[in-house]
Formats: C-alpha cells, sequence, structure tokens
C-alpha cells in the first residue's frame, strides 16, 4: 500500500498541515522541521499528487533554468555544478528543473524557450551574465525570475550570489602574506559584475595594506575570461610591468592560461610569479603546480537559487533580496605558502 501524507506526518511527528507546507515550502516551516519532514518522505517513498495540487494552484511544479551556450563547458564546468545543485534541491521539494541554453547573442526576435513559450514553468532561474532582451521577454510575460552568479545592472531582482568583495580581498591578503607586493590583476569585462566585484577586492586589500595601486598592473579588456583570454593577459600584462610578483586572476581558467604562458616563457610558479585563481574547478587539480585558489560552493548556489524561487512562488509578495555565498581560501602549490616565506 502506498504512503499517505497521514503516514509522513506520523513518521515525522508533526501534524498533517505542516507536512503540506514542507511539501509546499512555506518559509514559516523551521529548518529542523523541515528536513525531519523531507526524512520521513524519502523513507516512506511518498509522493505528492502533482497533478492534483497542479489542478488546485494552477502551477506546474517546473522551474525553467537558463544560461548562455558559452557558459555550458565539460573543461569549465562550474555552471554545471551550479544546475546540480539545483536539481538536487528541487527534487526534495517536488519540482522539476527544465534546462536549456541561450545563444549569447541573444535578440528581440529571437525564438524564446519552447517552455517560456507555452507557459510550461512557474518560474526561471537565470544563471550567469544572459542577454537584458531575454530577461525583458520574460518579465514582460509575468514569469518570476532569480538571478544565480550574476546581477543586472538595472533593475531590483532576487538574487544568489558570490561574495566576490571578500573573496578578491581573501586572495589578494593571501599574495600579500606569501611576501608579494606588485600584485597583477587579470580579469574580463567588468560588464559582469562578479569580476567588477573581485577588482574591488583586490583594490580594498592593497589599501589596507598600504600598498599602492599601478594602474599598469591590471589587464582587464579580454572580452571573456576564459583560458586563451587568461594567456593573452598574461602576456600583455608582462609587456608593461615586467617586475609584477604575484597575480590574482578573476577566476581559475584565466589562472590557468596564464599558468601556460609563464611556464613557456620559463618562469618559475611559485618561485617568481605567485599566482592564485577563484571558483575552484576540478581542472585546478589537473596542472602542475596545483593552483591556489577561492574556493565556491557551487552547489550551494544552486540550492539557494531553488530555495528562493520557491519562496517567492509561495509569496504574495515581491522579494528582491540578496543571499550572498561565502568563500573559502584554498592553499596549493601555485603561490608560496606563509611559512615559507618567514
Amino acid at each position: 500500500m502506498s504512503a499517505t501524507i497521514k503516514d509522513v506526518a506520523k513518521r515525522a511527528k508533526v501534524s498533517i498541515s505542516t507536512v503540506s507546507l514542507v511539501i509546499n515550502n512555506n518559509p514559516r516551516i523551521s529548518e529542523s522541521t523541515r528536513q525531519r519532514v523531507l526524512k520521513a518522505i524519502r523513507e516512506l517513498n511518498y509522493y505528492p499528487r502533482r497533478a492534483a495540487r497542479g489542478l488546485v494552484s494552477h502551477k506546474t511544479g517546473n522551474i525553467g533554468f537558463i544560461l548562455t551556450e558559452d557558459h555550458f563547458s565539460r573543461h569549465e564546468p562550474f555552471y554545471t555544478r551550479i544546475f546540480l545543485g539545483t536539481e538536487f534541491e528541487a527534487r526534495e521539494l517536488e519540482y522539476y528543473i527544465l534546462l536549456t541554453t541561450v545563444h549569447p547573442d541573444f535578440k528581440p526576435t529571437s525564438r524564446l524557450p519552447r517552455f517560456i513559450l507555452e507557459r510550461n514553468v512557474d518560474g526561471v532561474i537565470f544563471a550567469g551574465k544572459v542577454p537584458d532582451s531575454l530577461i525583458q521577454l520574460i518579465e514582460a510575460r509575468g514569469i518570476p525570475v532569480v538571478f544565480v552568479d550574476y546581477h543586472p545592472p538595472r533593475g531590483n531582482y532576487p538574487a544568489v550570489l558570490i561574495d566576490n568583495i571578500s573573496g578578491g580581498m581573501l586572495a589578494t591578503q593571501h599574495l600579500i602574506d606569501c611576501g608579494r607586493r606588485r600584485i597583477g590583476f587579470l580579469g574580463g569585462d567588468f560588464d559582469h559584475p562578479s569580476i567588477y566585484d573581485r577588482y574591488q577586492g583586490y583594490r580594498q586589500a592593497l589599501e589596507r595594506n598600504h600598498i599602492p595601486f599601478e594602474d599598469n598592473r591590471v589587464v582587464t579588456d579580454e572580452p571573456y575570461p576564459d583560458r586563451i583570454s587568461g594567456y593573452q593577459a598574461m602576456e600583455k600584462l608582462l609587456a608593461k610591468a615586467p617586475d609584477v610578483d604575484a597575480i590574482f586572476a578573476c577566476n581559475d581558467a584565466m589562472a590557468l592560461g596564464a599558468l601556460q604562458y609563464l611556464k613557456e616563457k620559463h618562469r618559475n610558479v611559485p618561485e617568481e610569479i605567485s599566482i592564485i585563481g577563484f571558483d575552484d574547478v576540478e581542472a585546478d587539480l589537473t596542472v602542475d603546480p596545483r593552483l591556489s585558489t577561492i574556493r565556491v560552493n557551487k552547489e550551494e548556489l544552486g540550492i539557494q537559487a531553488i530555495r528562493l524561487m520557491i519562496e517567492i512562488l509561495n509569496s504574495d509578495k515581491k522579494l528582491p533580496r540578496k543571499i550572498l555565498v561565502p568563500v573559502e581560501l584554498i592553499e596549493r602549490e601555485s603561490t608560496c605558502s606563509i611559512t615559507e616565506n618567514r
């Protein structure tokens, strides 16, 4: 016999109404109660009647997940991990995730994803920077949106963001603690708020340590922060600031490109130039020396995004709040350790 909501309530030692509130992700339920009910649901293999619930609430039980094609790479799987976090949490909450990509140059005349045209989602999560034209078209249809790892410069949107300023400060402070003073910054387009915030963290760390900022130690004219851009940016930086003794790259992809350039030029890392990245992607462990970085809990970004979306769907009010996910310094062989510099 299939388990019922009454069985779940009994197993979790809560009321039937509390089980219902947990299923619908009502924010009034405490995290400990929520986890107890979800555990009972898993143990009893209880499946709420989605179809019946949808007929009453006019909800599909689906959440769209949209990112641009250039963010979906097997070699740099940052957004893949965010998606997995979203998928895992949605599954716990009895929601389905519908994934699609769009071209980075999406135009107002471009065709919208099918699940938008058919209104087959209750809300949309945007991962990374997406075209304004796409945002406007989806907003015009009255579909709630949540951003993750990006916030449009215009508008006050709900978003789950990396604590990029703190991360930038942490990375730069680590290089300073290693005894480095001539620290360069490699970044992509400042139109992406994450990159600009990491740069601001870099600037703040220099200022706190009374290290003069030198504009010639910054390269931020690369259109997209990938490995090729990191390679090219490193070449540009050494051409105008050959005395740099450390590099903070805005992400791991650029850091790995910079590392490749230095190895080709027979520059010793970390002895001559220390390098630190940002994100902590899997590729960091396959290079020599292994890359020091700022770890981002990518799955947690996805988890928080789906929770925020469902909170919005269950609220009558707009919730344009921001959630900051903390970061962590991961010290590997591409930077000199503090003890080595004593």
